[in-house]
């Protein structure tokens, strides 16, 4: 029977090198999310139910595309259920490839996720019927879009990523600039720099795990 010289394959140590952060790569694509999943259901929500308000609530009550009122307020707070739900399964279900401490991290983050979106649904429901019509996007807008902001940054402090803390803090900022220029200027800075931001951030995330 042929002997096999074992150590004929580390021979060269940059060879070996380069197979443990090949192996290292290729494990880090295993467990990380798909960035496409985690920013991109937000990033078309934004963009699509943002980009609605503004046509239909736009600055100094300027009304682009002549729809009913609750029709945007709808379609954009049931995609950011979607999209709140969508990024909790994704997180949860990466988190059961690992054990230990950073999986029940990754379990909780992404209940995180489902439950205060489902909780500020909740509670805006009920405050619909006090707020004037004109500043209905401001409320759900505003609010869903400061959580989602804060989500990021907090999940950014789990996994020391710089990226995703960046990219939490840039849209916390687009909320609150778009918050104090007052409605339909809030929309559109939602659904361009917000919206058009995530779809960007998810390409690049999905790039550089490649």
């Amino acid at each position: 029977m042929a002997s096999i010289d074992d150590e004929s394959s580390f021979e060269d140590p940059a060879e070996a090198l380069r197979l443990i952060e090949r192996e290292q790569a290729n494990l880090e694509r295993e467990l990380t999310p798909d960035p496409r999943l985690m920013y991109w259901p937000w990033g078309l929500a934004w963009l699509i139910g943002s980009g609605l308000l503004f046509l239909r609530y736009g600055p100094d009550g300027r009304v682009f595309v002549d729809m009913p009122g609750w029709l945007p307020l709808l379609i954009m707070s049931s995609l950011m259920i979607i999209a709140g739900i969508t990024t909790g399964i994704v997180g949860s279900r990466s988190s059961r490839q690992v054990s230990g401490p950073s999986s029940r991290q990754g379990a909780m983050y992404g209940f995180a996720w489902s439950v205060g979106f489902t909780s500020f649904s909740v509670v805006f429901a009920r405050l619909t019927r006090a707020i004037p019509d004109e500043l209905m996007g401001i409320l759900w807008g505003g609010g869903m879009v400061a959580l989602v902001g804060a989500l990021y940054m907090a999940g950014a402090a789990i996994w020391t990523d710089r990226d995703m803390f960046v990219l939490g803090a840039w849209i916390s900022g687009v909320n609150v600039v778009g918050v104090l220029l007052g409605p339909g200027w809030h929309s559109l800075l939602v659904a361009i720099a917000g919206g058009g931001g995530l779809l960007i951030a998810g390409l690049v995330g999905w790039w550089r795990l490649r």
